[in-house]
Protein backbone atom coordinates (compact mmCIF):
# COMPACT_ATOMS: atom_id res chain seq x y z
CA UNK A 1 0.00 0.00 0.00
CA UNK A 2 1.56 3.10 -0.98
CA UNK A 3 1.35 5.72 1.06
CA UNK A 4 2.44 9.83 1.21
CA UNK A 5 5.01 11.59 3.81
CA UNK A 6 6.33 15.20 3.62
CA UNK A 7 9.54 16.05 3.87
CA UNK A 8 10.13 16.48 7.44
CA UNK A 9 8.15 13.18 8.26
CA UNK A 10 5.45 14.79 10.46
CA UNK A 11 2.28 13.29 10.37
CA UNK A 12 0.44 16.11 12.33
CA UNK A 13 0.65 19.97 13.04
CA UNK A 14 -0.88 21.56 15.64
CA UNK A 15 -3.07 18.66 16.60
CA UNK A 16 -4.69 18.74 13.18
CA UNK A 17 -3.79 15.80 10.55
CA UNK A 18 -1.55 17.06 7.52
CA UNK A 19 -3.19 16.58 4.11
CA UNK A 20 -0.46 13.95 2.95
CA UNK A 21 -2.03 11.93 6.50
CA UNK A 22 -5.59 12.37 5.11
CA UNK A 23 -4.95 11.64 1.95
CA UNK A 24 -3.06 8.44 3.51
CA UNK A 25 -6.52 7.42 5.60
CA UNK A 26 -8.53 7.77 2.14
CA UNK A 27 -5.87 5.41 0.50
CA UNK A 28 -6.35 2.91 3.59
CA UNK A 29 -10.50 2.25 2.15
CA UNK A 30 -9.39 1.89 -1.51
CA UNK A 31 -9.31 -1.65 -1.38
CA UNK A 32 -12.75 -2.03 0.47
CA UNK A 33 -14.35 1.32 -1.56
CA UNK A 34 -14.35 -0.28 -5.10
CA UNK A 35 -10.20 -0.06 -6.08
CA UNK A 36 -8.95 -3.91 -5.42
CA UNK A 37 -6.27 -3.87 -7.89
CA UNK A 38 -2.99 -2.55 -6.05
CA UNK A 39 -1.68 -0.44 -9.51
CA UNK A 40 -4.96 1.63 -8.69
CA UNK A 41 -3.35 2.01 -5.67
CA UNK A 42 -0.17 3.72 -6.76
CA UNK A 43 -1.99 5.32 -9.53
CA UNK A 44 -3.99 7.38 -7.19
CA UNK A 45 -1.43 7.76 -4.58
CA UNK A 46 0.60 9.23 -7.57
CA UNK A 47 -2.18 11.99 -8.71
CA UNK A 48 -2.44 13.31 -5.30
CA UNK A 49 1.11 13.56 -4.90
CA UNK A 50 1.46 15.76 -7.99
CA UNK A 51 -1.71 17.68 -6.99
CA UNK A 52 -0.39 18.29 -3.30
CA UNK A 53 2.89 19.01 -4.22
CA UNK A 54 1.96 21.68 -6.48
CA UNK A 55 -0.20 23.99 -4.54
CA UNK A 56 2.37 23.33 -1.41
CA UNK A 57 4.86 25.15 -3.49
CA UNK A 58 2.38 27.77 -4.03
CA UNK A 59 1.45 27.95 -0.15
CA UNK A 60 -2.45 26.70 -0.71
CA UNK A 61 -3.97 24.67 2.01
CA UNK A 62 -5.88 21.93 0.14
CA UNK A 63 -8.93 22.45 2.64
CA UNK A 64 -9.27 25.74 1.93
CA UNK A 65 -12.23 27.82 1.17
CA UNK A 66 -13.76 26.90 -2.53
CA UNK A 67 -12.59 30.19 -4.47
CA UNK A 68 -8.96 29.46 -3.70
CA UNK A 69 -8.97 25.96 -4.06
CA UNK A 70 -10.23 26.95 -7.82
CA UNK A 71 -7.63 29.10 -8.51
CA UNK A 72 -5.27 26.87 -7.64
CA UNK A 73 -6.88 23.88 -10.03
CA UNK A 74 -7.00 26.92 -12.64
CA UNK A 75 -2.85 27.40 -12.10
CA UNK A 76 -2.66 24.05 -12.36
CA UNK A 77 -4.14 22.76 -15.51
CA UNK A 78 -1.93 25.42 -16.65
CA UNK A 79 0.78 24.20 -15.94
CA UNK A 80 0.62 20.11 -16.72
CA UNK A 81 -0.89 22.10 -20.22
CA UNK A 82 0.97 24.28 -21.12
CA UNK A 83 3.88 24.42 -18.69
CA UNK A 84 7.74 23.14 -18.98
CA UNK A 85 7.75 20.27 -21.63
CA UNK A 86 8.96 17.70 -18.72
CA UNK A 87 5.53 18.69 -16.82
CA UNK A 88 3.19 17.75 -19.47
CA UNK A 89 0.08 16.10 -19.78
CA UNK A 90 -1.88 14.37 -22.44
CA UNK A 91 -5.74 14.60 -22.60
CA UNK A 92 -6.02 11.12 -21.01
CA UNK A 93 -3.28 11.85 -18.00
CA UNK A 94 -4.92 14.64 -16.88
CA UNK A 95 -8.37 13.00 -17.05
CA UNK A 96 -6.83 10.33 -15.03
CA UNK A 97 -5.24 12.42 -12.23
CA UNK A 98 -8.10 14.84 -11.80
CA UNK A 99 -10.67 12.17 -11.21
CA UNK A 100 -8.92 10.41 -8.55
CA UNK A 101 -7.95 14.31 -7.17
CA UNK A 102 -11.67 14.73 -7.06
CA UNK A 103 -13.00 11.36 -5.52
CA UNK A 104 -10.45 12.18 -2.56
CA UNK A 105 -12.35 15.50 -2.47
CA UNK A 106 -15.73 14.35 -2.03
CA UNK A 107 -14.75 11.49 -0.14
CA UNK A 108 -12.67 14.32 2.36
CA UNK A 109 -15.95 16.51 2.41
CA UNK A 110 -18.19 13.39 3.74
CA UNK A 111 -15.41 12.97 6.24
CA UNK A 112 -15.74 16.20 7.27
CA UNK A 113 -11.52 16.93 6.77
CA UNK A 114 -13.01 20.14 4.47
CA UNK A 115 -15.98 21.64 3.55
CA UNK A 116 -15.39 22.46 -0.15
CA UNK A 117 -13.83 20.88 -3.39
CA UNK A 118 -12.54 23.02 -6.47
CA UNK A 119 -14.65 21.48 -9.02
CA UNK A 120 -17.59 21.68 -10.62
CA UNK A 121 -20.41 18.83 -12.20
CA UNK A 122 -22.71 18.73 -14.82
CA UNK A 123 -25.09 16.86 -15.42
CA UNK A 124 -25.36 15.16 -18.81
CA UNK A 125 -27.44 12.96 -20.70
CA UNK A 126 -26.12 9.84 -22.41
CA UNK A 127 -27.65 8.12 -24.89
CA UNK A 128 -28.23 3.58 -24.40
CA UNK A 129 -30.51 0.84 -24.97
CA UNK A 130 -31.68 1.32 -22.08
CA UNK A 131 -32.93 4.94 -23.24
CA UNK A 132 -31.62 8.39 -21.85
CA UNK A 133 -29.57 7.97 -18.54
CA UNK A 134 -28.32 11.28 -16.75
CA UNK A 135 -24.81 10.98 -15.49
CA UNK A 136 -22.95 13.75 -14.07
CA UNK A 137 -19.72 15.03 -15.48
CA UNK A 138 -16.84 16.77 -13.66
CA UNK A 139 -16.17 20.10 -15.93
CA UNK A 140 -12.41 20.09 -15.15
CA UNK A 141 -11.89 17.01 -17.98
CA UNK A 142 -11.30 17.10 -21.19
CA UNK A 143 -13.39 16.37 -24.35
CA UNK A 144 -12.30 14.02 -26.30
CA UNK A 145 -13.85 11.89 -29.30
CA UNK A 146 -15.95 9.13 -28.58
CA UNK A 147 -13.60 5.86 -28.48
CA UNK A 148 -15.94 3.71 -30.72
CA UNK A 149 -14.55 5.60 -33.69
CA UNK A 150 -11.30 3.95 -33.39
CA UNK A 151 -10.48 0.57 -34.54
CA UNK A 152 -8.37 -1.01 -31.94
CA UNK A 153 -7.68 -4.51 -33.20
CA UNK A 154 -5.64 -5.84 -36.54
CA UNK A 155 -7.08 -7.27 -39.39
CA UNK A 156 -5.40 -10.88 -40.03
CA UNK A 157 -3.17 -9.48 -42.76
CA UNK A 158 -1.94 -6.56 -40.23
CA UNK A 159 -1.84 -9.12 -37.24
CA UNK A 160 0.54 -11.85 -39.79
CA UNK A 161 2.45 -8.77 -40.34
CA UNK A 162 2.81 -7.91 -36.99
CA UNK A 163 3.84 -11.55 -35.12
CA UNK A 164 6.48 -11.53 -38.68
CA UNK A 165 8.11 -8.63 -37.84
CA UNK A 166 8.25 -9.85 -34.01
CA UNK A 167 10.31 -12.47 -34.90
CA UNK A 168 12.62 -10.69 -37.57
CA UNK A 169 10.59 -11.68 -40.78
CA UNK A 170 9.50 -9.46 -43.41
CA UNK A 171 5.91 -9.73 -45.04
CA UNK A 172 6.12 -12.50 -46.63
CA UNK A 173 7.98 -14.59 -44.48
CA UNK A 174 11.40 -14.43 -45.90
CA UNK A 175 14.29 -13.38 -43.44
CA UNK A 176 14.77 -9.70 -42.88
CA UNK A 177 17.84 -7.56 -42.31
CA UNK A 178 16.77 -6.67 -38.74
CA UNK A 179 19.22 -7.62 -35.89
CA UNK A 180 16.74 -7.47 -32.84
CA UNK A 181 17.39 -9.65 -29.83
CA UNK A 182 14.74 -11.85 -27.87
CA UNK A 183 13.29 -12.22 -31.26
CA UNK A 184 11.63 -15.85 -30.33
CA UNK A 185 10.21 -14.79 -27.25
CA UNK A 186 8.30 -11.63 -28.71
CA UNK A 187 6.95 -13.54 -31.51
CA UNK A 188 5.76 -16.35 -29.29
CA UNK A 189 3.96 -13.97 -26.43
CA UNK A 190 2.47 -11.97 -28.98
CA UNK A 191 1.20 -15.01 -30.69
CA UNK A 192 -0.01 -16.28 -27.08
CA UNK A 193 -1.66 -13.14 -26.09
CA UNK A 194 -3.51 -12.98 -29.73
CA UNK A 195 -4.63 -16.42 -29.37
CA UNK A 196 -5.57 -16.30 -25.37
CA UNK A 197 -6.71 -12.79 -25.02
CA UNK A 198 -4.36 -12.64 -22.00
CA UNK A 199 -4.30 -9.01 -20.46
CA UNK A 200 -1.13 -7.28 -20.19
CA UNK A 201 -0.24 -7.99 -16.56
CA UNK A 202 -1.25 -11.11 -16.99
CA UNK A 203 0.94 -12.20 -19.47
CA UNK A 204 4.17 -10.22 -18.12
CA UNK A 205 3.77 -12.38 -14.77
CA UNK A 206 2.87 -15.46 -16.11
CA UNK A 207 4.92 -18.23 -14.44
CA UNK A 208 6.64 -21.05 -16.89
CA UNK A 209 4.86 -23.46 -14.39
CA UNK A 210 1.61 -22.17 -15.28
CA UNK A 211 2.25 -22.38 -18.57
CA UNK A 212 -0.55 -25.41 -20.02
CA UNK A 213 0.90 -29.13 -21.37
CA UNK A 214 1.21 -29.01 -24.78
CA UNK A 215 -0.62 -31.86 -25.65
CA UNK A 216 0.71 -35.02 -27.57
CA UNK A 217 -0.67 -34.25 -31.02
CA UNK A 218 -2.32 -31.54 -32.67
CA UNK A 219 -5.70 -30.51 -33.05
CA UNK A 220 -7.96 -27.89 -33.98
CA UNK A 221 -9.62 -27.46 -30.49
CA UNK A 222 -8.00 -24.87 -27.97
CA UNK A 223 -6.11 -26.19 -25.05
CA UNK A 224 -7.41 -24.96 -21.75
CA UNK A 225 -5.74 -22.25 -19.66
CA UNK A 226 -6.76 -21.53 -16.23
CA UNK A 227 -5.53 -18.31 -14.94
CA UNK A 228 -4.97 -16.92 -11.27
CA UNK A 229 -6.80 -14.74 -9.30
CA UNK A 230 -3.91 -12.76 -8.25
CA UNK A 231 -2.51 -12.16 -12.46
CA UNK A 232 -6.52 -11.18 -13.11
CA UNK A 233 -7.96 -7.72 -13.40
CA UNK A 234 -10.20 -7.74 -10.27
CA UNK A 235 -8.86 -10.31 -8.76
CA UNK A 236 -11.12 -12.77 -10.01
CA UNK A 237 -9.85 -17.08 -11.49
CA UNK A 238 -10.87 -17.65 -14.79
CA UNK A 239 -10.08 -19.72 -17.90
CA UNK A 240 -9.51 -19.01 -21.27
CA UNK A 241 -8.13 -21.30 -23.75
CA UNK A 242 -4.77 -20.81 -26.72
CA UNK A 243 -4.22 -22.95 -29.73
CA UNK A 244 -2.26 -25.37 -30.13
CA UNK A 245 0.29 -23.95 -32.68
CA UNK A 246 0.57 -20.51 -29.80
CA UNK A 247 1.27 -23.13 -26.75
CA UNK A 248 3.71 -24.86 -29.38
CA UNK A 249 6.05 -22.02 -30.32
CA UNK A 250 5.62 -20.33 -26.73
CA UNK A 251 7.34 -23.98 -25.45
CA UNK A 252 9.81 -24.04 -28.01
CA UNK A 253 10.73 -20.19 -26.38
CA UNK A 254 11.15 -21.48 -23.08
CA UNK A 255 12.73 -24.85 -24.35
CA UNK A 256 15.15 -23.63 -26.49
CA UNK A 257 15.36 -19.55 -26.77
CA UNK A 258 14.95 -19.10 -22.75
CA UNK A 259 17.43 -21.69 -21.47
CA UNK A 260 19.93 -20.22 -23.97
CA UNK A 261 20.12 -16.81 -22.59
CA UNK A 262 19.49 -18.29 -18.73
CA UNK A 263 22.39 -20.78 -19.57
CA UNK A 264 25.59 -20.13 -16.65
CA UNK A 265 23.21 -17.20 -15.26
CA UNK A 266 22.36 -16.69 -11.53
CA UNK A 267 18.90 -14.25 -11.21
CA UNK A 268 19.51 -12.06 -8.13
CA UNK A 269 16.02 -9.74 -8.13
CA UNK A 270 16.49 -5.54 -7.68
CA UNK A 271 16.35 -4.50 -4.32
CA UNK A 272 13.19 -2.38 -5.03
CA UNK A 273 11.36 -5.31 -5.35
CA UNK A 274 12.53 -7.48 -1.98
CA UNK A 275 14.20 -10.21 -0.86
CA UNK A 276 14.81 -12.98 -3.19
CA UNK A 277 12.48 -15.94 -2.78
CA UNK A 278 14.25 -19.35 -3.39
CA UNK A 279 11.65 -22.50 -5.10
CA UNK A 280 11.94 -25.88 -3.96
CA UNK A 281 10.04 -28.73 -5.81
CA UNK A 282 7.97 -27.05 -7.87
CA UNK A 283 4.80 -28.32 -9.99
CA UNK A 284 2.26 -26.94 -12.00
CA UNK A 285 0.26 -26.73 -8.89
CA UNK A 286 2.92 -24.33 -6.83
CA UNK A 287 6.27 -25.49 -5.07
CA UNK A 288 7.94 -24.67 -1.36
CA UNK A 289 8.81 -21.00 -1.45
CA UNK A 290 11.36 -20.26 0.75
CA UNK A 291 10.69 -23.21 2.49
CA UNK A 292 6.64 -23.75 2.40
CA UNK A 293 4.64 -25.05 0.35
CA UNK A 294 2.65 -22.44 -1.61
CA UNK A 295 0.37 -22.00 -4.43
CA UNK A 296 0.98 -20.18 -7.60
CA UNK A 297 -2.22 -18.82 -7.77
CA UNK A 298 -1.67 -16.99 -4.51
CA UNK A 299 1.62 -15.40 -5.21
CA UNK A 300 0.94 -11.18 -6.34
CA UNK A 301 2.39 -9.63 -8.94
CA UNK A 302 5.56 -8.59 -6.82
CA UNK A 303 6.27 -12.21 -5.49
CA UNK A 304 6.44 -13.41 -9.12
CA UNK A 305 9.37 -11.36 -10.32
CA UNK A 306 11.01 -12.17 -6.88
CA UNK A 307 10.68 -15.95 -7.84
CA UNK A 308 13.84 -18.05 -7.68
CA UNK A 309 14.01 -21.37 -9.80
CA UNK A 310 15.77 -24.20 -8.18
CA UNK A 311 18.33 -23.28 -10.96
CA UNK A 312 19.06 -19.81 -9.91
CA UNK A 313 16.99 -18.45 -12.73
CA UNK A 314 13.79 -16.17 -12.58
CA UNK A 315 10.29 -18.16 -12.97
CA UNK A 316 8.79 -15.62 -15.21
CA UNK A 317 8.73 -16.95 -18.60
CA UNK A 318 9.95 -13.88 -20.51
CA UNK A 319 13.12 -13.19 -19.56
CA UNK A 320 16.06 -10.32 -20.92
CA UNK A 321 19.39 -11.25 -22.42
CA UNK A 322 20.77 -10.75 -18.79
CA UNK A 323 18.47 -13.19 -17.31
CA UNK A 324 16.33 -10.60 -15.57
CA UNK A 325 12.63 -10.69 -15.92
CA UNK A 326 11.45 -8.87 -19.09
CA UNK A 327 8.38 -6.56 -18.19
CA UNK A 328 8.38 -3.80 -20.61
CA UNK A 329 6.85 -5.10 -23.63
CA UNK A 330 4.84 -1.72 -24.50
CA UNK A 331 8.04 -0.79 -25.78
CA UNK A 332 8.71 -3.45 -28.06
CA UNK A 333 5.85 -3.44 -29.45
CA UNK A 334 5.55 0.42 -30.60
CA UNK A 335 9.10 -0.07 -31.66
CA UNK A 336 8.02 -3.18 -34.26
CA UNK A 337 5.10 -1.01 -34.98
CA UNK A 338 7.42 2.15 -36.07
CA UNK A 339 9.08 -0.53 -37.65
CA UNK A 340 6.70 -1.94 -40.16
CA UNK A 341 5.60 1.71 -40.85
CA UNK A 342 9.20 2.72 -42.18
CA UNK A 343 10.04 0.15 -43.88
CA UNK A 344 6.84 -2.16 -45.46
CA UNK A 345 2.88 -0.67 -44.53
CA UNK A 346 2.80 2.87 -44.33
CA UNK A 347 -0.31 2.66 -42.81
CA UNK A 348 -0.07 0.37 -40.10
CA UNK A 349 -1.05 1.23 -36.43
CA UNK A 350 0.98 1.63 -33.72
CA UNK A 351 0.35 -1.57 -31.94
CA UNK A 352 -0.12 -1.65 -27.82
CA UNK A 353 -0.65 -4.41 -25.44
CA UNK A 354 -4.54 -4.66 -24.90
CA UNK A 355 -5.41 -4.21 -29.36
CA UNK A 356 -3.80 -8.31 -29.47
CA UNK A 357 -6.54 -8.65 -26.50
CA UNK A 358 -9.18 -7.21 -29.05
CA UNK A 359 -7.35 -8.81 -31.66
CA UNK A 360 -8.28 -12.41 -29.91
CA UNK A 361 -11.95 -11.75 -29.36
CA UNK A 362 -12.78 -10.21 -33.11
CA UNK A 363 -10.52 -13.56 -34.28
CA UNK A 364 -12.45 -15.92 -31.70
CA UNK A 365 -16.18 -14.54 -32.23
CA UNK A 366 -15.96 -15.30 -36.02
CA UNK A 367 -14.60 -18.60 -35.57
CA UNK A 368 -17.21 -19.28 -33.18
CA UNK A 369 -20.10 -17.46 -35.31
CA UNK A 370 -18.97 -19.39 -38.35
CA UNK A 371 -18.95 -22.94 -36.38
CA UNK A 372 -15.29 -23.73 -36.76
CA UNK A 373 -14.56 -24.66 -33.09
CA UNK A 374 -18.01 -26.39 -32.77
CA UNK A 375 -16.46 -28.81 -36.17
CA UNK A 376 -13.76 -29.33 -34.01
CA UNK A 377 -15.43 -30.38 -30.94
CA UNK A 378 -17.31 -33.05 -32.53
CA UNK A 379 -14.61 -34.40 -33.77
CA UNK A 380 -12.95 -34.69 -30.39
CA UNK A 381 -15.83 -35.74 -28.77
CA UNK A 382 -15.93 -38.86 -31.66
CA UNK A 383 -12.13 -39.36 -30.13
CA UNK A 384 -12.86 -39.06 -26.78
CA UNK A 385 -10.64 -36.35 -25.85
CA UNK A 386 -11.47 -33.81 -23.10
CA UNK A 387 -15.32 -34.71 -24.01
CA UNK A 388 -16.36 -31.74 -21.95
CA UNK A 389 -15.07 -28.96 -23.45
CA UNK A 390 -15.94 -30.32 -26.32
CA UNK A 391 -19.75 -30.30 -25.10
CA UNK A 392 -19.44 -26.78 -23.73
CA UNK A 393 -17.78 -25.79 -27.69
CA UNK A 394 -21.25 -27.66 -28.90
CA UNK A 395 -23.78 -26.81 -27.05
CA UNK A 396 -22.83 -22.99 -25.82
CA UNK A 397 -23.85 -19.89 -27.34
CA UNK A 398 -21.10 -17.69 -29.39
CA UNK A 399 -21.37 -14.47 -27.40
CA UNK A 400 -21.46 -16.56 -23.63
CA UNK A 401 -18.04 -18.53 -24.82
CA UNK A 402 -16.29 -15.05 -25.77
CA UNK A 403 -17.75 -13.60 -22.55
CA UNK A 404 -15.91 -16.80 -20.21
CA UNK A 405 -12.65 -16.23 -21.96
CA UNK A 406 -12.80 -12.44 -21.54
CA UNK A 407 -12.63 -13.07 -17.78
CA UNK A 408 -16.43 -10.43 -18.21
CA UNK A 409 -18.91 -10.63 -15.25
CA UNK A 410 -21.93 -10.95 -17.40
CA UNK A 411 -22.38 -11.35 -21.54
CA UNK A 412 -24.20 -7.84 -21.41
CA UNK A 413 -20.41 -6.37 -20.76
CA UNK A 414 -19.13 -8.22 -23.85
CA UNK A 415 -21.84 -6.57 -25.79
CA UNK A 416 -20.83 -3.05 -24.90
CA UNK A 417 -17.40 -4.36 -25.45
CA UNK A 418 -18.18 -5.50 -28.62
CA UNK A 419 -20.12 -2.77 -29.89
CA UNK A 420 -16.84 -0.89 -29.45
CA UNK A 421 -15.28 -3.07 -32.15
CA UNK A 422 -15.92 -3.71 -35.89
CA UNK A 423 -18.34 -6.53 -35.45
CA UNK A 424 -20.39 -6.08 -38.72
CA UNK A 425 -18.56 -7.53 -40.70
CA UNK A 426 -18.40 -10.85 -39.32
CA UNK A 427 -21.90 -11.32 -39.47
CA UNK A 428 -21.94 -9.76 -42.68
CA UNK A 429 -19.74 -12.06 -43.97
CA UNK A 430 -21.19 -14.97 -42.54
CA UNK A 431 -24.18 -14.07 -44.19
CA UNK A 432 -23.38 -13.84 -47.49
CA UNK A 433 -21.02 -17.38 -47.22
CA UNK A 434 -24.62 -18.75 -46.04
CA UNK A 435 -26.17 -17.85 -48.93
CA UNK A 436 -24.14 -18.41 -51.45
CA UNK A 437 -23.46 -21.99 -50.19
CA UNK A 438 -26.97 -22.56 -49.23
CA UNK A 439 -29.79 -22.07 -52.14
CA UNK A 440 -32.07 -24.29 -50.38
CA UNK A 441 -32.13 -22.11 -47.02
CA UNK A 442 -33.46 -19.08 -48.96
CA UNK A 443 -36.34 -21.51 -50.83
CA UNK A 444 -37.29 -22.55 -47.19
CA UNK A 445 -37.61 -19.20 -46.14
CA UNK A 446 -39.69 -17.96 -48.81
CA UNK A 447 -42.07 -21.11 -48.78
CA UNK A 448 -42.78 -19.96 -45.61
CA UNK A 449 -44.67 -16.70 -47.06
CA UNK A 450 -46.49 -18.54 -49.61
CA UNK A 451 -49.37 -19.27 -47.99
CA UNK A 452 -50.59 -15.72 -47.20
CA UNK A 453 -52.60 -13.49 -48.75
CA UNK A 454 -52.38 -10.18 -49.73
CA UNK A 455 -52.51 -7.39 -47.51
CA UNK A 456 -53.32 -10.37 -44.54
CA UNK A 457 -51.54 -10.48 -41.43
Amino acid sequence: MPILIDDDLLLEEAGRLRPAAVVNLWLRELPVSGAPAQKTWKTYAQALRSWLEFISERCVDPFRERAELRAALSAFSEYRFAGPLEARWDGNTWDLNINTVARFYEWAVDQGFCTAQPFTYSIVRRYTEAGVQKARRNSATVRRAKPHVKVKYLEPDFRQMFLRALAGLRPDGEPDDFRGRNLGRNAAMAKQVTSSGLRSQEFTHLLTYELPALPARRSEVPVRFPLAAQLTKGKKARETWASYDALADISQYCDFDRAAVLDGRTYTPASRLGEPLLVTAPDWEGGRVNGRRVSWRKLTLNERLRLVTPEGTPAIVAVQSNGTPFIDWATTFRRTSERIRRDFEPRFPTVNRHALRHTMAMETLEMLVKGHYARAAALVSDAGEDAALALYLTKQDPLLVLSDLLGHSSVTTTEIYLKRLDVHRIYRDVYRETGENSGLAAAEAAAEFDDEEDGAW
